[in-house]
């Protein structure tokens, strides 16, 4: 007799028929049973407790898969990547993955009882992307670094020139035609374009979450652990903290991530908060067992669902599964560098920063140089050949950049115009030749050190990020990984101690 299957779910077809040995009906459903003596009974009473519990996790499995499958499908997508999108042609961190995750002030999927809770309407929001955070994932997914970005950072932006950088996403969105999502979908990949060329990384996948993903995920996880210096109360972000340890959820968590008044660094100190945040809210979303508890799991996956929109090839459990073996522990980050304050001619209160520094901390951050560029001995600009390639820099400055460099000692190989465009300025080397690198770095600051392999020649590949050869040698920079005084000191989690 075939089992029935009509308590299967039927969403997409019915899981398949268990076998009889681990249907919890037994094999003798229908017949008369066999009379067994009682050790016989005590014997089957405990292979129908093992049966029941592998009938438990197959079903269980099941309804995990289901729930995961439903997530992907429902998922809001923006057209980011296509053939169409800016790319650097030069990845420098290879199969490891970078996530951008952004946040603005969007508040069309409130519902009414939330925007009342938050005492605010559902207009008046900002298309400003006021959170804006790398997330770099080793392909190995051990460990995750956050990389902050913050929102006044004085940048170039790709047909506006210099501006804010959470302003790239609202003047593509609004220049845009069509429909809200190709609105979003233009403001995205603006954004994504003005990022690539500050850090030198390609990004590969884009989350944007709303004013409500905050509120809804710390509510969807019972709350998030986090530990106040001070008691903090500012009218603004409608915070209201006491000093301490406490757990924040809803209304508290969304104002712990938003306040930027009152803080003595004001958004610098907001992007610290916000580090702290995911980072607690990932140890939270582990320790308490979420993924295991079938109701909160649902709470959590609509939570998200509402708040996100992602890029069109982003798959959620493939990025789960890549990061399955993290801990909150290993997930490291810090902000960009910046060099200071300042006010355009306009007024605008802006965070200076320097594209030439930004890369170089992003190499050393996220790792990316090659360790034997730390015991790398410089040699004299004369035992190196250097070929020029102009794939993004003005007309002439492949021969430009060549005349310095020779007029610093330099041999010239080559000057010609790169076959494709890069976005950065990369110094790209063979194996054996980190030495010649490493003092060709010294003389252009700021370029991405890349290893590749069947070099002739050191090659010096001028991006569109304008960086040069300039005729005074810089001091070559350390690298993390060239320490002579042993490994560095692990790290303390970002969610460790207090935070103001």
């Amino acid at each position: 007799m075939s089992p029935d299957n009509s308590d299967a779910p039927r969403h997409g077809g019915a899981l398949p028929s268990l076998p009889p040995h681990l249907d919890p009906r037994g094999r003798h459903r229908g017949g008369e049973r066999p009379q067994r003596g009682a050790w016989h009974w005590v014997r089957v009473g405990t292979q129908g407790l093992a049966a029941s519990l592998s009938v438990l996790l197959v079903v269980t499995f099941g309804v995990y898969w289901w729930k995961y499958h439903t997530f992907n499908v429902g998922l809001h997508r923006l057209v980011i990547f296509g053939a169409s999108a800016s790319k650097p042609s030069h990845d420098i961190d290879g199969k490891d993955q970078n996530l951008l995750i952004v946040g603005n002030d969007d508040r069309s999927t409130a519902s009414d009882a939330e925007l009342k809770e938050l005492s605010t309407a559902r207009d008046g929001g900002s298309l400003n992307t006021d959170t804006m955070m790398v997330v770099h994932i080793p392909a190995n997914g051990v460990k995750a670094t956050l990389i902050s970005l913050p929102r006044d950072s004085y940048v170039a932006i790709k047909g506006y020139g210099m501006g804010k950088l959470n302003s790239a996403y609202p003047d593509a969105y609004t220049a845009a035609g069509g429909s809200a999502t190709a609105k979003r979908t233009a403001g995205a990949a603006l954004l994504v374009d003005t990022i690539q060329k500050l850090t030198g990384l390609t990004v590969d996948s884009f989350v944007q979450v709303d004013l409500l993903g905050f509120y809804r995920i710390s509510k969807a996880i019972d709350g998030v652990r986090v530990n106040m210096c001070a008691a903090v109360q500012e009218s603004n972000s409608g915070i209201n903290l006491h000093k301490g340890v406490q757990t924040i959820q809803g209304k508290q968590a969304l104002a712990f991530v938003r306040q930027r008044y009152d803080l003595p660094n004001g958004d610098l100190d907001r992007v610290q908060r916000q580090r702290y945040f995911l980072t607690a809210a990932f140890r939270a979303l582990v320790s308490a067992g979420t993924l295991l508890n079938p109701i909160k799991l649902q709470h959590l996956l609509t939570a998200v669902q509402s708040s996100i929109s992602i890029d069109e090839r982003l798959n959620p459990t493939d990025l789960a599964a890549q990061m399955q073996n993290l801990s909150a522990d290993n997930i490291v980050g810090q902000t960009i560098p910046t060099d200071g304050f300042g006010t355009t001619d306009d007024g605008q209160s802006i965070v200076k920063v320097s594209p030439a520094e930004v890369k170089t901390f992003i190499n050393r951050l996220i790792g990316t140089v090659d360790s034997k560029l730390g015991s790398a001995p410089t040699v004299a600009p004369s035992l190196v050949t250097v070929d020029v390639k102009n794939a993004g820099g003005a007309d002439g400055a492949a021969t430009q950049n060549a005349d310095v460099l020779r007029q610093q000692g330099f041999m010239i190989g080559s000057t010609q115009t790169a076959a494709s465009p890069s976005t950065s300025t990369v110094i790209q080397y063979a194996e054996g030749m980190q030495g010649q690198a490493k003092t060709l770095a010294a003389y252009v600051p700021g370029a991405t050190l890349q290893k590749v392999s069947a070099l002739a020649h050191v090659t010096l590949v001028l991006g569109a990020d304008q960086l040069s050869a300039k005729a005074k040698a810089t001091p070559p920079t350390q690298t993390a990984s060239s320490s002579s005084a042993g490994s560095a000191p692990k790290a303390k989690p970002i969610d460790s101690g207090c935070i103001n």
